[in-house]
């Protein structure tokens, strides 16, 4: 039976697109790195930039990661660094300040939150941390550590960092590492990201605001293959190599805070041992029990040796104690100051963490020190010094003293 020309057959939407479907390649999914190129911070990335939008793409599709990734603006007047990474934001972010105080040699870390950070554990979570290390330099001596945010993959910290004993030299060659790991109770802590902060980046006294995505471990030049073990070498050996490129050879133990001043009215020399920042490790538990003598040469009679008291498992001592000599003036523009730190132990020779002479013979400002201390009289001046491996003459005839 043959329908009505009115009678006109309905077709749906479905089969209307099906039909009218053109032939022809499959056309690859856009990238979200199509959207947002990568660019890195600094000139070299461009400033920062996002550049120009793929042909046939809307101007929308530039809005700025941070908008995107849910970032809180930072207060007004702080400086913000920060920039998208379609390698890294699975990694999760993480915002935090830096400030140099140059006038109390102090390095101010403020952690402050994370966002959309990697899930490490079985129920999607993690126990999120976050760890700071001065490179180069000893791990064990410089890290510290905030404390673990559970069950979370945005969490907030709001801690305060501080490193102590940073000088000019510090901030023009050293670098931060900052890593998030997941902490585990029942294995290895595991690691999530990390950024690493040039501190010449920063300006004395200037808060400045990072909100960075967080970039797999840094690779070593070193095959795959290695193991942990190896690897830490051949971290160590790096370290050690940029060390070993500075003056003299001398490999850097630590850093110690000390204060001279001359006495006109008891006419003598007033040494404040204050404390120590970033001491070498000399025991298996990664810590040591240090202690801090000092002593004036030429000393024949090894009168002038002082000691202070031992402060046990710690490599950020602080002591606070003072030693006075009784000289003249003129007799004391001829001596040295010897200050040497050691490491306590119980039944064998005591093992030595790190000296510096200040004095005539001293280079930088160790001369300095000594040079401002007899010229500015009742003056208590403190400065910061480095602690070396060299091990004076005088200190090596009584180690375990």
């Amino acid at each position: 039976m043959r329908g009505r020309r009115s009678d006109r057959m309905t077709i749906n939407i479905q089969e209307h697109m099906a039909i009218n479907v053109c032939p022809g390649p499959i056309r690859p999914i856009r990238q979200i790195s199509d959207y947002f190129p990568r660019r890195g911070p600094g000139p070299e990335g461009g400033g920062g930039g996002f550049g120009e939008a793929p042909a046939g793409l809307a101007p929308l599709a530039l809005a700025p990661p941070a908008a995107l990734l849910g970032a809180t603006t930072p207060e007004e007047g702080a400086e913000v660094d920060s920039y998208d990474s379609d390698d890294t934001t699975a990694l999760g972010t993480l915002e935090f300040d830096l400030l140099y105080d140059q006038a109390s040699c102090t390095l101010h870390c403020s952690i402050l939150r994370a966002k959309g950070l990697k899930p490490m554990d079985f129920n999607g979570l993690a126990d999120p941390y976050v760890k700071l290390h001065l490179l180069p330099g000893a791990c064990k001596a410089n890290k510290l550590k905030t404390k673990t945010q559970r069950n979370t993959l945005n969490p907030v910290w709001n801690e305060d960092l501080t490193y102590s004993g940073i000088t000019d030299d510090d901030i023009t060659h050293k670098v931060l590492r900052i890593s998030v790991c997941d902490e585990d109770k029942l294995s290895h802590n595991e690691f999530i990201g990390e950024i690493r902060v040039p501190l010449r980046r920063l300006k004395p006294s200037q808060k400045k605001h990072f909100n960075i995505c967080l970039e797999r471990q840094v690779p070593l030049a070193s095959p795959s293959s290695m193991s942990a073990a190896l690897r830490g070498i051949s971290c160590y050996l790096k370290e050690l190599e940029q060390v070993e490129q500075g003056p003299g050879l001398l490999e850097e133990r630590g850093r110690i805070l000390l204060s001279l001043s001359y006495s006109s009215q008891r006419r003598g020399l007033l040494v404040g041992i204050v404390r120590c920042a970033h001491l070498a490790a000399m025991d298996v538990n990664g810590y040591s029990d240090p202690y801090v003598k000092t002593y004036l040469r030429p000393d024949v009679d090894k009168k002038s040796k002082h000691k202070t008291c031992v402060k046990k498992k710690t490599l950020n001592p602080e002591f606070n104690e003072e030693f006075f000599y009784e000289m003249e003036l003129s007799a004391l523009a001829t001596k040295t100051l010897e200050v040497t730190v050691w490491d306590y132990d119980i039944g064998k020779s005591n093992d030595f963490i790190g000296g510096v002479s200040l004095g005539p013979g001293a280079q930088g400002e160790a001369r300095k020190h000594w040079s401002e201390c007899l010229q500015q009289l009742d003056t208590a001046l403190e400065r910061w010094h480095t602690l070396t491996n060299e091990l004076p003459a005088a200190a090596g005839a009584f180690p375990s003293a």
